[in-house]
């Protein structure tokens, strides 16, 4: 990498491909491949083993289960029994140049019983779903630049989009919440949600393993109690916390009050408001675990239609606590200390002994890649061709009577029917567009992906840096969605964004902000031993809460570290994981100190998961390079360089002075020279200038596209415009305008560079 620009950009070996890919450039399809990656590898495991079997009787009794037991992905090719081709192998240049979509066969084999008795599982070709350029099932996947251009490729193509009808399309990156933390809210609209809701409440949107996300609200009622809100098919159903508690672990009524006033014994009115909300399940004569559980399925076994017809009451309960409550623990206790701690924070917040954090800080936030979101359409339409099945072997038992019986030989006969999963996923990726019964945890369903424009490098660099706010929020006549706040410094680009009513709602990531990936299992399972080590308190003995600081990994209550050894903890804890040895290096290390005033709510939250923003900083003990998230951002103190650094404050340095923008900004040459606006309005109107947007033109089948033919490189421009191989598309903004007010300076100026050659076009 360069550090200063150079004017000549020669080169011996002009016109012969590099050894290897630039790393910049590749960076920016990285996010979205290795999401799709994590899909074909783990991803598809993961919903499957999540994905509830589909139940049916037949008219003669027979009781039969429907599963997917496994579900692959093929590369692009075609036939091998193809006459007269040189290779069965698709790649994307052909399909660019038909107008067809890039996809590969999906191959699932069902799983299924009869009476309890497992049969012999059968393989079903599903079709063809789309394929990310690029990715594993790629055929591009690990070419050399030399390779890639053999294959009518640019040498620095890096992927991280489909090919749909022949147009590049992109699943566009969301802003969501971030995902297994309780975040303390206000929001006037819950008032509306029921009899003496306040404008308090605590919101935890938890995601499984498999990326599936459901939101859990604990409410705050005016009358001193809480209700648990969480949402089923589109649906909110509101739950009393107690209610809940009793469900999830069978224990008695003390043992549920002292967990939730552990630590705020001295806070009276708190204490009064759990003894009434136990009381409170008394009168409905709700007394014991068992039968608070078959109350809870009464009242919603009427929504649960994908349960067999003779499940239990208590059968339909525990589908609830599974798949409703925060679905990213697995066991029940887990679930109870969780909503234990939310509890606490939640009437702290009412109390007004803490901060609300609200949902718009970005420290809040983190990112909804498209190989996660891919995977959760895919999910739901491999469900739904299960229930497909399932009615397709109904109505052969109906019209079959009791002669109807499920054998193999039926099997294969009913499976013939035509999928649609192929023709569903092409829908969702050229339009943009999802049509689901659960919502996917989204607060759109349109808009969900994008044309990858090449009008020039600019403007086909920047899609892939872009994160949306969300369609939502740009209908909202308030502007707090808007904010650049502090918290995104480093993370989110404060110049490169719109003008107009997408302006502040599309942003664009920081030249060196990386999206994490899911973290080594292995090294994750060992920090609860690694915590200890250093002077954690296990849950299971823990007992001074007054003075001890609660530790959550990934949304999991885990232990206690006392006061006066935490800030230790928190130090070694950093050395570790620039090592990378014990825990993970992208590992985010957020601790929230006691104060005096109402702050944020105390504690050490630690994060694994992906989708997460990180950027590089230096550790000055250290000397080395540490990622650090969005939330343990604003616990730490980082200088811009040296000079501005306090001995014995200052923990971490900025790699340097430019890291705060994203790759267009850093083309900007004197930046802090402009007005503000100005250089807004620089990344803007450079990704709508003439250039050479590409160089393969002979296998272009776009119907128009803008080729500028007498391009020139600037004369002053900064080190990462050299950085990242700009005069391989030269643009046509070559010249440094120099107005002079209240004169005509600038004609003569302008129509100097036109005479030079400038903006001389041609239209293909």
């Amino acid at each position: 990498m360069l550090i200063e620009p150079k004017l000549t950009n020669t080169s011996p070996n002009f016109g012969k491909p590099p050894d290897k890919q630039n790393e910049l450039l590749q960076s920016l399809g990285v996010p979205h491949i290795d999401s799709f990656n994590y899909m074909l590898e783990d991803g598809l495991f993961y919903s499957l083993k999540d994905c509830t079997p589909v139940y049916l009787t037949l008219t003669n009794s027979d009781k039969v289960v429907l599963w997917m037991d496994d579900v692959h992905i093929y590369k692009p090719t075609i036939p091998s029994s193809t006459i007269g081709v040189k290779t069965c192998k698709i790649y994307p240049t052909e399909c660019r140049q038909r107008g067809s979509t890039y996809k590969g066969k999906i191959i699932a084999r069902l799983g299924w019983s009869v009476n309890g008795k497992e049969q012999e599982p059968l393989e079903k070709d599903l079709g063809e779903v789309p394929i990310m350029v690029k990715s594993n099932r790629c055929n591009l996947n690990n070419m050399n630049p030399e390779e890639l251009i053999a294959h009518g490729e640019h040498e620095q193509e890096w992927g991280g989009y489909f090919i749909i009808r022949g147009l590049e399309r992109l699943i566009r990156m969301l802003i969501m919440t971030r995902r297994n933390y309780p975040i303390a809210v206000k929001r006037p609209t819950w008032k509306g949600r029921g009899d003496h809701f306040s404008e308090l409440g605590i919101l935890l949107r938890s995601v499984r393993e498999d990326n599936s996300s459901i939101n859990n609200t604990l409410h705050f009622v005016t009358d001193g109690s809480a209700k648990l809100a969480f949402t089923y098919k589109k649906a909110t159903y509101f739950v009393p916390l107690i209610l809940i508690l009793k469900c999830l672990i069978d224990v008695t009524d003390l043992y549920i009050y002292k967990a939730l006033i552990a630590g705020c014994e001295d806070d009276l009115y708190y204490n009064n408001s759990i003894i009434n909300m136990l009381r409170a399940v008394h009168e409905e004569g709700l007394h014991w675990h068992e039968q608070c559980k078959a109350y809870i399925g009464k009242m919603f076994k009427v929504k649960f239609s994908e349960l067999p017809t003779d499940a239990t009451d208590i059968d339909v309960c525990d589908y609830i606590i599974k798949y409703c409550i925060s679905i990213h623990l697995d066991e029940p206790i887990d679930k109870f200390h969780l909503l234990v701690f939310m509890t606490k924070k939640l009437f702290t917040l009412a109390n007004n002994k803490c901060a609300v954090e609200g949902a718009d800080a970005v420290m809040m936030q983190e990112c909804l890649l498209g190989g996660h979101l891919y995977l959760q359409v895919l999910k739901e339409k491999l469900y739904s061709w299960l229930v497909g099945l399932k009615h397709h072997i109904l109505k052969r038992d109906k019209s079959a009577g009791n002669r109807y019986s499920l054998s193999i030989q039926e099997m294969l006969n009913v499976t013939k029917f035509r999928s649609n999963i192929d023709s569903q996923m092409e829908y969702f990726l050229s339009t943009g567009s999802v049509r689901s019964s659960s919502g996917l945890g989204l607060m759109q369903t349109t808009g969900l992906t994008i044309v990858v424009e090449n009008i020039n490098r600019m403007r086909y660099m920047s899609h892939f840096r872009a994160i949306h706010r969300g369609a939502f929020f740009q209908e909202m006549r308030t502007t707090e969605a808007r904010q650049l706040l502090p918290d995104a410094w480093g993370f989110i680009c404060p110049i490169h964004t719109p003008d107009g009513a997408p302006c502040g709602l599309l942003n664009h990531l920081t030249m060196n902000c990386i999206i994490t990936k899911h973290a080594d299992p292995k090294l994750k399972a060992a920090i609860p031993a690694v915590l200890v080590d250093l002077g954690m308190i296990p849950l299971s003995i823990a007992d001074d809460w007054k003075n001890s600081y609660n530790v959550m990994l990934d949304g999991k209550l885990i232990g206690l570290i006392e006061d006066k050894i935490i800030n230790k903890v928190v130090y070694k804890l950093r050395l570790l994981k620039i090592k990378s040895r014990e825990i993970p290096s992208t590992l985010e290390i957020a601790f929230v100190p006691k104060k005096n005033v109402p702050a944020q709510y105390p504690g050490l939250f630690l994060f694994t998961n992906a989708a997460r923003m990180m950027r590089p900083v230096i550790n000055l003990a250290m000397q080395k390079i540490e990622l650090i998230g969005t939330f343990e951002q604003i616990y730490m103190e980082i200088c811009v360089n040296p000079q501005e650094a306090y001995e014995g404050l200052t923990t971490h340095q900025e790699i340097s002075q430019t890291t705060i923008f994203s790759n267009l900004a850093n083309l900007i040459p004197l930046p802090d020279c402009n007005q503000s606006p100005r250089n807004m309005y620089q990344c803007q109107m450079g990704k709508q200038t003439m250039a050479t947007p590409c160089h393969n033109w002979q296998q272009q089948s776009q119907t128009k596209m803008y080729r500028l033919q007498t391009p020139a490189t600037p004369l002053f421009r900064p080190v990462h415009y050299d950085n990242i191989n700009m005069d391989d598309f030269a643009m046509g903004t070559n010249a440094i305008i120099a107005v002079i007010a209240y004169t005509r300076k600038t004609t003569p100026i302008n129509f100097g560079i036109i005479i030079k050659g400038a903006f001389i076009i041609a239209m293909i």
